[in-house]
């Protein structure tokens, strides 16, 4: 097939390192986002927060006049403001408020009851449905008082804690559509007429040839049958260089084209690619996840037995005792009614709004609230290499210069002919000779040699920064020693020519972060182990390991290896945390007890994951594990304030005072419940990070 215009590849220089090399090319483009995917997940979330606020505001509005109008209150207040057929308007409000303001709890309880796991929500939806129902036969001539009011304000408080508590947890995950936002909707296809025609994705078939211009996200997994670029995969394979490809040679769909304009005939589309593979591993981990009940739920599901039983004991002893049936009753209402406690609405909701705004400000993004709580009990702490522990961008660590040579003058001489290109090893370069405030002279007759290096004129001297293989080929001599050392740890070595003759070594690797080290430490001191898990080559791997202290680690791991490793380590009965940055952690992060991303990181991993670290700072892993013991500790002292006032209110309303006289009356069992509400309100207020 002749070459089209557009298909002929740029020649770039190279620099070979154990068979891969790096391109350099000042005019590289950055890929075009793709968002127009809608994140419906995310928008139902958004609308069930919503529904919740709207249903608060609206039986808060509507409880007003019901506990102005309620006689018990009245009482209470020593005022009475009774007219004709007032309790005939407060059937009406209290009804609006039953059947609006209630409905969720009411569909909640049911389905869990189906479900067989009785909870918060049944627990509601009994309280309220006996309100309603014995208020009701009350105002319509059943002797006894109407509990309307406690209905009403058990059904504000209830709104108001599920509405805070959805504020602060995560909605539906946008994972996948984040994925599917990594594809092109649209590919280049080259027609038998050596003509391009862009066609949705959808339509192109296996055997398809594809024009992916320099910038661009390739869109389908293949094989390059013309031209020769850089590919950059590190967000979806964990390498960290980007690695230099030509005919022969397979891509991924997703992977960004560096340079040159490739043409590749397709082999993979649809469920088939890589990235779909990668779509269906996290769908399956985030499915499989269990659906563990939280402290709330399990308080709930007990006080609802405990409900069931003391109001119905309360009923037969008074029967018992020759009570008659209307006042038995009433104490059985009351009983059931004061069982579900107001407090336990707010207890964990109030916990979790203070917890996530210090979270935020400390830079931890909290989307899944119970995996959050589990981080208490972590036993190991899995990290991805690129991006996570390192900077994921190219850093000098070595100069070796030869005799006539300093250090820095091997650094400028390089900076100097490197200055003009966007190549990750490039920018390294220059950065590091800007970081040390050497002054970078202007380079001419600046050319890329294919295969060789690169080339120009600097201060009239010629300057070649060559790739290893170019000094050997020239068989010009220098420390093979020292270039065997580097190479064994991973590094990248770029040779600098003055004049033809080898002026120095600069090796570059990618950098570790200052806080990675001291988060290992910190874990380590708690008796968490640390782990590497990456997809790069084992010497990077175990060359950053060594600095960071990591005794574990895994390297060369495939993306759906990495979730295997995950559930290895699981096997063991440890609780494990995964911390990634990249689309090939996702599925391990789904898979993991606690995922946690790298806000630098891509969108698919901060959607997949559980808690993300906004600052990109390792530290802040062990922050959270703290934060987490200390909202659980408070979480549980809430509970037992709120649990603790049935504990005092089930049989005093019973009436196991009543031999003494003294008999509790709901509006006195309510000035106990708001107590209990208000203190667990200070408590979780108390909570510092």
């Amino acid at each position: 097939m002749a070459k089209h215009d557009e298909t002929k590849a740029d020649q770039h220089h190279e620099h070979d390192h154990h068979g891969e090399s790096h391109a350099h090319d000042s005019s590289a483009q950055k890929p075009d986002g793709h968002d127009s995917h809608q994140h419906h997940g995310h928008g139902h979330h958004e609308e069930m927060v919503q529904d919740f606020k709207k249903r608060f505001f609206i039986s808060l509005v509507l409880t007003i006049p019901i506990l102005a109008l309620s006689p018990m209150i009245q009482h209470f207040l020593g005022v009475d403001w009774r007219f004709a057929n007032d309790m005939y308007i407060l059937f009406a409000l209290s009804t609006i408020v039953f059947f609006y303001g209630g409905w969720p709890f009411l569909v909640g309880g049911i389905k869990e009851l189906k479900d067989k796991t009785p909870g918060m929500m049944t627990l509601i939806a009994l309280a309220i449905s006996i309100a309603y129902g014995y208020s009701t036969v009350v105002v319509f001539g059943w002797d006894g008082n109407q509990l309307y009011w406690e209905l009403a304000t058990l059904v504000v408080i209830m709104l108001l804690g599920h509405w805070i508590e959805m504020r602060s947890i995560m909605g539906a995950s946008n994972a996948l559509e984040q994925l599917v936002k990594l594809m092109p909707s649209e590919a280049h296809k080259l027609a038998e007429d050596n003509q391009v025609y862009d066609v949705p994705l959808s339509e192109i078939r296996n055997k398809d040839w594809v024009l992916v211009k320099p910038g661009e996200k390739i869109p389908v997994d293949g094989v390059i049958v013309e031209g020769r670029s850089a590919i950059d995969e590190s967000m979806l394979t964990g390498e960290s260089i980007p690695i230099e490809k030509e005919d022969g040679d397979a891509v991924i769909g997703g992977s960004v084209n560096k340079e040159g304009s490739l043409v590749v005939e397709v082999e993979k589309t649809g469920e088939d690619s890589y990235l779909s593979q990668v779509i269906t591993m996290v769908k399956e981990a985030q499915e499989s996840r269990s659906k563990t009940q939280d402290l709330t739920n399990r308080a709930a599901k007990w006080l609802f037995y405990l409900a069931l039983v003391a109001g119905f004991s309360t009923l037969i002893v008074w029967l018992a005792l020759g009570y008659a049936f209307d006042i038995a009753i009433e104490r059985m209402v009351t009983v059931m009614v004061i069982t579900c406690p107001h407090a336990l609405g707010l207890a964990a909701p109030l916990v979790v709004a203070v917890s996530t705004s210090i979270s935020a400000k400390q830079g931890l993004l909290i989307r899944n609230r119970t995996n959050f709580e589990g981080a208490r009990n972590l036993n190991a702490v899995v990290f991805d290499k690129t991006g996570t522990l390192t900077k994921g961008e190219f850093g000098v660590t070595d100069i070796v210069a030869s005799p006539g040579f300093t250090d820095n003058e091997v650094l400028q001489m390089a900076a100097a002919i490197e200055q003009n290109s966007e190549h990750p090893i490039a920018t390294g370069i220059v950065k590091s000779a800007k970081e040390q405030n050497l002054p970078i002279d202007k380079v001419e007759d600046f050319q890329s040699i294919t295969g060789k290096g690169i080339e120009g004129q600097v201060n009239g001297r010629k300057i070649n920064a060559v790739s290893p293989g170019y000094v050997k080929g020239e068989n010009l001599p220098f420390d093979e020693d020292m270039f065997n050392e580097l190479s064994e740890q991973g590094k990248t070595v770029v040779f600098v020519l003055v004049d033809d003759k080898l002026a120095g070594m600069i090796a570059l690797a990618d950098m570790v972060r200052d806080t990675a080290k001291q988060a290992v430490a910190a874990l380590k001191a708690k008796g968490i182990h640390s782990i590497m898990l990456t997809g790069d080559n084992e010497k990077v791997a175990n060359w950053v390991a060594a600095q960071l202290g990591i005794e574990e680690v895994y390297a060369e791991v495939l993306p759906d290896d990495k979730a295997k490793q995950i559930n290895k380590i699981k096997e063991k009965g440890w609780r494990v945390a995964m911390t990634g940055d990249g689309v090939n952690d996702a599925p391990a992060l789904a898979t993991a007890d606690l995922g946690i991303a790298i806000g630098a990181g891509t969108d698919v991993a901060m959607e997949t994951a559980d808690i993300v670290l906004v600052k990109s700072n390792p530290n802040d892993v062990v922050a959270l594990i703290d934060l987490s013991k200390k909202t659980y500790r408070k979480m549980v002292q809430n509970l037992w304030w709120a649990t603790g006032y049935n504990i005092f209110a089930i049989p005093l309303a019973a009436g196991v005072l009543a031999p003494w006289g003294i008999i509790i009356s709901p509006a006195v069992g309510a000035v106990f419940m708001s107590l209990s509400t208000i203190i667990v309100a200070i408590n979780a207020k108390l909570l510092k990070g």
